[in-house]
C-alpha cells in the first residue's frame, strides 16, 4: 500500500536541506532543530498510522517570535510547512513532506492567565484539552469539548480540527468554546482575532480559524470559554435489543426537547470490548447501548431522567441504570471513552472512520454499514456521538494480510459516501486531511472548492503551509480568476483585502 499522493517535492529544497537546516538552527538555537533521521522517526506519522512520510527537518519552536521568524524565512525561501501539535490527527491532517518543515508547536504549553470572572483562560496550543479542566477544576470550572483523545491531544490541533467530544451535544463543539485566538501568518504576520468578549465585531474570521487544518496560519496562543462544573450530573446506561432502537430512543428524547449532557451509542461488538477492557458495568446482552448524561439542578436532572425513562421504555429497552454516584458516573464514560483503545486489542489494526448525518438516517446508515461489512468482509464496531450524528466506525483489518488495509480504506469511503448521500457531512470532528481529500467532491462542485481555494489563496498565494491536505486538485491562485473590476472600483469596498 503506497501512501496518499501529496505534492511532488521540490528538487531544489532537497538539495538546499544543508543550508536551510543551517538558517533555523540559527532562528531556533540549541535543541529547537531535529534533522538527525533517527530522531525524526519519531515524528514521521500522526494518529493515522498506516502512512510514514519524515519530514525535511523538525523545528520546535518557544515563542511566538521564532515561529514569526520562521515562517517568513520559509515563504521568502519557498520552503513548505507543516504544522503539528501532539500528532493525535486521525485524518492525516499532520503528516509530514520530505520536502516541507515540520513545525512542532508541543513547546507552547503553558496556561497564561485565568480570569474566573470572565470564564476565560487564555492557554498556548501545546496544553492539553484535558490539561486546561486539570488548571481550572480546583475552582469547580472545566473546559466542556472533550474528545476521547483529550488526556493527550492539544488545543491548538483542537481548533485546527474543530474537535468535539461526547459532550458537545449541549455544549457545543471547539468553535463554540473558543474566543479568541493570536495566530502566525505565512509572511510572519502576527495577528489577534477575538479576545475575551463574547463576540468579536466585523467578519467571523476565527470562525474561519476553527477548522482550517493548518492551511491559513498557525495558532500561539489560544482564549477559551471555561464553564462552572454543574450542580448535578448522573449518567445512564440504557441497552436495547437492535440499533435501531436505540437510535429511534435518541430521536425521541432530542424531539421531546431534552438537551442532555451527551448521547453516546456503541454496538454490541463496541460494548463487549469496552467492558473487557475497562469493566465499567456494561451489559453484554444488549446489541445497542446508550449513554446519557444529564445535568443541571438536582430537581431537574431527576425529572429529566424519569423523562428519558419512559421513552426508552417505549422504544423497547431491555434494562435501564443510573448512575448512583460520581465515581460510577465517570466510569460510565471511562468505557465509552476507551471504546477505540478495547477495540485495538480484538483485532490487529482498526480504521477509524468520522462522518456525520442527520439523526433521522442512524437506522438506515446502520443497516447500509451492515451491507458493506458483508461486501468486503471485514467487521465494523460501531461508537457514535448519537446526539449530533456524528459517527465513528472502526473497521477492523489485519495489515498484514494483502490487500485488507486497502479494502478498509475502500469501506471507510463507501460509509463516508453514505453519510453525504443521506443529507450528511465528510467530518464532524476528525477533519478531511489526507483521509477524505479526494471524497470532497462528492459534498463539494467545482465551484464550491474553487471558492474554498480562494480563501486559501488570500491568506497562503504560494501554498507552502499544509499542502497536499484537504483539496483534492489544489490550483494556482493565479489561475483562480480576478475580481470583476467595474468603472475602476472593486465590489463590495467593505470586504477587506488581504
Amino acid at each position: 500500500m503506497t501512501s496518499p499522493e501529496m505534492p511532488e517535492p521540490k528538487a531544489e529544497v532537497m538539495q538546499r536541506r544543508d543550508r536551510i537546516v543551517a538558517d533555523l538552527k540559527t532562528i531556533v538555537p540549541g535543541e529547537g532543530v531535529v534533522d538527525a533521521t533517527n530522531q525524526m522517526r519519531a515524528f514521521e506519522t500522526d494518529g493515522l498510522t498506516a502512512y510514514r512520510q519524515l519530514p525535511l527537518v523538525v523545528v520546535l519552536p518557544e515563542t511566538v517570535r521564532q515561529v514569526s521568524r520562521v515562517l517568513k524565512y520559509c515563504e521568502t525561501n519557498g520552503i513548505r510547512v507543516v504544522p503539528r501539535g501532539s500528532g493525535t490527527s486521525l485524518s492525516g491532517g499532520a503528516l509530514p513532506l520530505e520536502d516541507a518543515v515540520l513545525l512542532v508547536m508541543s513547546r507552547f504549553n503553558k496556561v497564561l492567565d485565568i480570569d474566573y470572572a470572565n470564564r476565560t483562560a487564555v492557554v498556548q496550543p501545546g496544553v492539553t484539552n484535558l490539561g486546561i479542566t486539570h488548571a481550572v477544576e480546583g475552582r469547580g470550572f472545566y473546559y466542556a469539548p472533550d474528545p476521547s483523545s483529550q488526556i493527550a491531544c492539544s488545543i491548538g490541533g483542537n481548533v485546527a480540527e474543530n474537535a468535539g467530544g461526547v459532550h458537545c451535544l449541549k455544549y457545543g463543539l471547539t468553535t463554540n468554546n473558543v474566543l479568541g485566538v493570536e495566530m502566525v501568518l505565512i509572511n510572519g504576520d502576527v495577528v489577534r482575532l477575538g479576545g475575551k468578549h463574547l463576540d468579536a465585531e466585523g467578519y467571523d474570521f476565527l470562525g474561519l480559524m476553527t477548522g482550517s487544518e493548518g492551511l491559513l496560519g498557525v495558532v500561539t496562543e489560544v482564549t477559551v470559554r471555561i464553564l462552572q462544573k454543574p450542580e448535578t450530573a448522573r449518567a445512564m446506561l440504557v441497552g436495547f435489543p437492535s440499533s435501531e432502537q436505540a437510535g429511534q430512543c435518541v430521536a425521541e428524547i432530542i424531539g421531546a426537547g431534552i438537551i442532555p449532557g451527551g448521547i453516546e451509542m456503541m454496538d454490541g461488538l463496541a460494548i463487549k470490548a469496552a467492558e473487557d477492557f475497562v469493566h465499567a458495568g456494561y451489559p453484554l446482552d444488549v446489541e445497542a447501548l446508550l449513554i446519557v448524561e444529564l445535568d443541571g439542578p438536582e430537581a431537574e436532572v431527576d425529572h429529566l431522567i424519569a423523562e428519558v425513562t419512559q421513552i426508552a421504555d417505549r422504544n423497547g429497552a431491555a434494562m435501564s441504570r443510573v448512575s448512583a454516584d460520581e465515581a460510577e458516573r465517570q466510569t460510565f464514560w471511562a468505557g465509552r471513552k476507551a471504546a477505540f483503545p478495547a477495540v485495538g486489542r480484538i483485532s490487529p489494526d482498526y480504521y477509524c472512520m468520522d462522518g456525520t448525518i442527520p439523526r433521522k438516517a442512524l437506522p438506515e446508515v446502520l443497516a447500509g454499514m451492515r451491507r458493506l461489512s458483508e461486501k468486503y468482509g471485514l467487521a465494523v464496531a460501531n461508537v457514535f456521538h448519537a446526539g449530533d450524528g456524528n459517527l465513528h466506525p472502526l473497521i477492523l483489518y489485519d495489515a498484514n494480510k494483502p490487500g485488507q488495509l486497502q479494502m478498509a480504506e475502500d469501506f471507510g469511503s463507501d460509509i463516508l459516501r453514505l453519510c453525504v448521500e443521506v443529507g450528511g457531512v465528510l467530518t464532524g470532528e476528525h477533519g478531511v486531511g489526507v483521509e477524505k481529500r479526494d471524497l470532497m467532491g462528492t459534498m463539494f462542485n467545482a465551484e464550491d472548492l474553487d471558492q474554498q481555494i480562494r480563501v486559501k489563496c488570500a491568506f497562503d498565494e504560494q501554498h507552502l503551509l499544509n499542502p497536499g491536505k484537504v483539496f483534492p486538485q489544489l490550483r494556482r491562485c493565479a489561475e483562480m480568476g480576478r475580481m470583476h473590476i467595474s468603472k475602476g472600483q472593486l465590489p463590495f469596498p467593505d470586504i477587506p483585502r488581504f
